[in-house]
């Protein structure tokens, strides 16, 4: 079972997080990173054909044997359901259509979600703006564990069990942390993905609903790709709260590794966020930085000083806006 952690609580800071700052330094530096701020048109050709590549897998495995189903859940349909997610976070920040169509966002992470089996779309939108104007914020950003996370998550059979068990405690901790009343569009959200798992179980049967939902489940769970969750903000480093992953993964996220530089600008989509790095090297070059989720989770499990507790937090100060 391991050790457990000397850790007890989270890492309190008092400061502002770092990331508006650095905005402000590289833009004065570098003011051509303005020019990328804008849409990426891309991103919804490449959204249209995941969804038809999950609709041919769940065609392709209805009267498959159930061995088979569950492998192919695994190996393919996980990765296409976590990258998805991750073009819902594009969506999200409004990089399909830009911000002066924030409504055909909305609608289109609606239909993104579509293959997850879950709804989803909107209510991580309203969540997800908050994470990045108070990031760590006490109460406000539900990326950080609950306390109960911390305290008995300290061991590392209990650790794995955490990663995989992440889409339950994504999914329940805004409820423990910072319930909001529901709105017409998650509404939308969830008859729009009912119907479409119900005619996928009509169409198709039970074997093709088990592969969406095992799909979603388990990409979020244990598998190399989660180590995004733990590898973006969990304190390896003391002193550093956002850390970027330059391995070849971020072909899949649609360069989601590339955080310090996300953080800095949110409204860069992910294709252009490797121009960022290179534009401001010097700002991003010597700051810590991965290269192997799989040995992030490897690490976070093992690693006697690293808990759920191992995030920055912060008391906010002033007003607070929210979704």
């Amino acid at each position: 079972m391991g050790n457990t952690v000397a850790r007890e609580d989270f890492e309190w800071v008092y400061t502002d997080q770092p990331h508006a700052d650095r905005r402000k330094e590289i833009l004065a530096k570098h003011p051509e990173i303005k020019a990328l701020m804008k849409p990426d048109y891309n991103l919804i050709w490449v959204v249209v054909l995941m969804v038809l590549a999950q609709l041919t897998a769940f065609y392709l495995v209805k009267d498959l044997d159930w061995k088979w189903v569950i492998f192919w859940a695994y190996v393919f349909g996980s990765c296409i359901s976590h990258s998805m997610t991750l073009a819902i976070h594009e969506i999200s920040h409004n990089s399909a259509f830009g911000n002066k169509k924030a409504m055909w966002n909305r609608w289109f992470g609606i239909f993104a979600n579509l293959p997850l089996g879950l709804p989803y779309s909107v209510s991580f939108k309203r969540y997800h703006m908050d994470h990045h104007r108070y990031l760590g914020g006490d109460g406000i950003d539900v990326d950080i564990p609950t306390n109960f996370e911390g305290w008995f998550f300290c061991t590392p059979f209990r650790k794995f069990m955490w990663i995989v068990l992440q889409p339950f405690f994504y999914a329940i901790r805004p409820l423990c942390i910072n319930p909001k009343p529901i709105t017409r569009l998650e509404i939308i959200n969830l008859l729009a993905q009912l119907s479409f798992d119900v005619m996928i179980y009509y169409f198709w049967g039970v074997k093709s609903t088990f592969y969406m939902l095992a799909g979603s489940v388990l990409g979020l769970g244990l598998h190399p790709i989660s180590g995004h969750f733990i590898a973006e903000h969990y304190m390896f480093l003391k002193g550093y709260e956002t850390y970027s992953y330059y391995g070849p993964l971020n072909m899949l996220t649609f360069n989601v590794g590339y955080h310090n530089e996300h953080h800095d600008f949110p409204n860069i989509p992910g294709k252009s966020l490797p121009l960022v790095k290179k534009i401001a090297a010097e700002y991003y070059d010597n700051l810590p930085q991965y290269n192997s989720w799989i040995k992030v989770l490897y690490d976070f499990v093992m690693d006697d000083t690293i808990s759920p507790y191992s995030r920055m937090k912060r008391h906010l100060k002033g007003e607070v806006k929210q979704d």
